[in-house]
């Protein structure tokens, strides 16, 4: 009995840790950084507007505006000359070289109680900032006209938007 009393108290004083004694000690600083960017900003460019022209309804068709501004229309629906159709433009500012998505929503032009449909499409559905942190895009659309809307200026508006990537 001695021995194993004589056992249990060795085990007892090797297995618990060790005391610090002074001067076991030291500290030591690390460093941390952050850094913020300029977030994705979209802008209306000033004066643009997608311009679906001036047409006649015929017996109805549509009307399409290329992202690129050019303007087709379908069924009877016809270009008045001098009509002046456009694509809508938007800048993008931000941190060089980020990736953004762009989606648009589509719409009504209004007059009068009378409205059409129409809906819209970007000249990309992404995009990256140039190494200056800037970048553009225009959108166009197609309007469905029925035959029997009235002559009048129709306005209306849609909504664009842009996601980081």
């Amino acid at each position: 009995m001695k021995n194993l009393t004589i056992c249990s108290l060795a085990f007892v004083l090797f297995a618990t840790p060790a005391w610090a004694a002074p001067g076991n000690t030291s500290t030591s600083s690390g460093t941390a950084t952050a850094t913020v960017i300029a977030p994705i900003k979209l802008k209306h460019n000033s004066g643009a507007a997608l311009n679906f022209g001036k047409f006649t309804t015929g017996g109805g068709g549509t009307v399409v505006v290329a992202a690129a501004g050019t303007a087709t229309t379908t069924g009877e629906v016809t270009m008045v000359s001098g009509s002046t159709p456009s694509a809508d433009g938007f800048s993008v500012t931000g941190q060089s070289s980020r990736t953004f998505l762009i989606t648009t929503t589509s719409g009504t032009v209004s007059a009068n109680g009378n409205s059409m449909a129409f809906t819209t499409a970007p000249s990309a559905n992404t995009g990256t900032l140039s190494t200056a942190g800037t970048a553009s895009f225009t959108v166009g659309g197609k309007l469905t006209v029925s035959g029997s809307t009235p002559a009048a200026t129709y306005n209306g508006s849609y909504s664009v938007k842009k996601k980081k990537k």
